[in-house]
């Protein structure tokens, strides 16, 4: 008996409770939706890559359980986006509910052939938008997206077996098969001009006694897992020049990961790196950027050149996600170089080689976690699988007027394995440096400060005065401890700065002459 009445009082405790709730008894919509925008811009993409996902959140502020009785895109099938709704993915959708005081979320993305649309300019800004209900309840929200054209390059496939070509490289007069997906450019491909921005998917390679030549303006962007690679005999030059707005940089080259959405703009490791192979001769960069790397530029071999492997001037390297430049065992000069932001060094010369800076500031302010290394890094060896090392010379490193700091200290390493045969040749001449030893683990002749023949009118630990180095801005201000303490032997062999300005009636130390930062700054 007791158990009869105990089951008659849940059947009615259920029927009296689901009478008194309404949550799902749902009212047509009206027209009174709110959303998190009303506008969603996927940015910029570029031809027949997909986008980031966007989303959109959608609001029932009401006291009332809605029924939205369609959501669609406005070209509906043969839309260029594609929608999620509430897990559900498609481009029209039928009574979509949303309870009291609750929202939903929309996720869009897109794909978009730019060949399908008109595009005199090599670009086209493509729109749609998704419409909640219709008639007199109907709410739009905006959907926008610039698409550009691009110069494609990427490893052949076989269709058959859809393995992906990859390279046999010439490292030194032996060829070396390797894992790397990519492809040697094209004799037709051996000019990047300014009029489409070029995408490249695996490592392109320069050819053998070949040259790329990169115009003034150009962008050239890298997919995951990609770069450039120069070659034995093969020649990179990059012919940047001065650009007035400094915004635009007009006239720089661009060296940047294929993600153009601003939330990428600064993400270090989007790409592999600029590969100047043991063997490549005569590599000249002027007024670049190259950001987002894991290694900036990797520059290998040929120390003893008439003509140095590398030099570069004029040129910023920013976001790597281990090294800005690393050289080893090679010759590079650099002049006006800017680097900043690096997961190990700015710049590391090792194994050996000869390395000459001059009006350059390299910094590394990383903050996306610990790094082991300084700015500048200095060795003379390598080490192989079982920790043995191989020594060899450090001809010269010198580095003339420059600035050489971070938000670590000491900024500089200098990690010599003496060996009576080789040589440890460097010197640091009118620089601004951050080397601070109060536990004295920097001993022995390397890091004797009062050696002029190795530290010559050095100021150190004093603060350069960057506008904002967290954004890459290394532009020194009127506080710099920098200013006019450059030797002026130097800022004749490099008159002017980076921007253009001439230097040699007061020189500063870095790549940049000092301005007086604005005050809301």
């Amino acid at each position: 008996m007791k158990r009869s009445l105990y089951f008659l009082f849940l059947i009615f405790f259920l029927i009296f409770w689901s009478s008194c709730r309404k949550d799902f008894d749902f009212s047509p919509s009206t027209g009174s939706l709110e959303f998190s925008r009303d506008t969603v811009y996927l940015d910029t993409v570029f031809t027949n890559i997909g986008s980031s996902t966007y989303n959109l959140k959608v609001y029932n502020r009401s006291d009332d359980d809605i029924l939205i009785p369609s959501v669609r895109l406005s070209q509906g099938q043969n839309s260029e986006y594609r929608l999620n709704v509430d897990g559900m993915a498609g481009k029209e959708f039928n009574d979509i509910s949303i309870l009291a005081k609750d929202s939903i979320f929309i996720f869009v993305e897109t794909t978009i052939d730019i060949n399908n649309f008109p595009n005199p300019d090599g670009s086209y800004l493509y729109t749609d938008k998704i419409e909640f209900d219709s008639g007199g309840n109907q709410q739009n929200v905006e959907l926008v997206t610039l698409v550009k054209d691009a110069v494609f390059i990427y490893p052949n496939r076989d269709n058959t077996t859809k393995v992906v070509e990859t390279l046999t490289l010439n490292i030194g007069g032996e060829l070396v098969e390797t894992d790397l997906q990519g492809r040697e450019l094209l004799p037709s491909e051996l000019t990047f001009t300014n009029e489409k921005p070029y995408v490249i998917y695996g490592f392109a390679t320069v050819p053998t006694n070949e040259t790329l030549t990169v115009e003034a303006g150009a962008r050239i962007h890298f997919h995951d897992n990609s770069g450039l690679i120069v070659s034995n005999g093969a020649s990179l030059q990059v012919n940047g020049s001065y650009s007035a707005d400094q915004e635009l940089l007009e006239n720089e080259v661009i060296f940047e990961g294929d993600r153009l959405e601003p939330n990428f703009s600064d993400v270090p490791g989007q790409w592999g790196t600029i590969w100047l192979l043991e063997g490549s001769i005569n590599n000249t960069i002027n007024y670049a950027t190259i950001k987002n790397a894991l290694v900036g530029i990797l520059c290998d071999g040929n120390p003893s050149e008439v003509n140095d492997k590398l030099s570069i001037s004029n040129s910023q390297i920013y976001n790597s996600g281990s090294f800005g430049i690393l050289g080893r065992n090679t010759s590079i000069t650099g002049e006006n170089v800017v680097i900043n932001n690096a997961g190990q060094s700015s710049f590391a010369g090792t194994f050996g080689g000869k390395y000459n800076f001059t009006h350059s500031t390299i910094a590394n302010y990383w903050s996306n976690g610990f790094r082991q290394l300084p700015s500048v890094l200095l060795n003379n060896f390598v080490l192989d699988e079982d920790n043995n090392a191989t020594i060899t010379d450090l001809q010269e490193a010198n580095f003339n007027n420059c600035i050489i700091y971070g938000n670590d200290n000491p900024e500089i390493l200098l990690d010599e394995i003496e060996d009576d045969a080789v040589v440890f040749n460097f010197k640091f001449t009118n620089c601004l440096i951050r080397f601070e030893d109060n536990n004295d683990n920097f001993t022995g002749p390397n890091y004797d400060l009062t050696d002029t023949n190795r530290y010559d009118g050095n100021i150190f630990n004093e603060d350069p005065n960057f506008k904002d180095p967290s954004l890459n801005q290394l532009i020194i201000g009127d506080e710099s401890a920098a200013i006019n303490k450059g030797l002026g032997t130097f800022a004749t062999q490099v008159p002017v700065d980076i921007l253009n300005v001439n230097r040699t009636a007061s020189p500063d130390l870095g790549a940049y002459q000092h301005i007086t930062f604005p005050e809301n700054d």
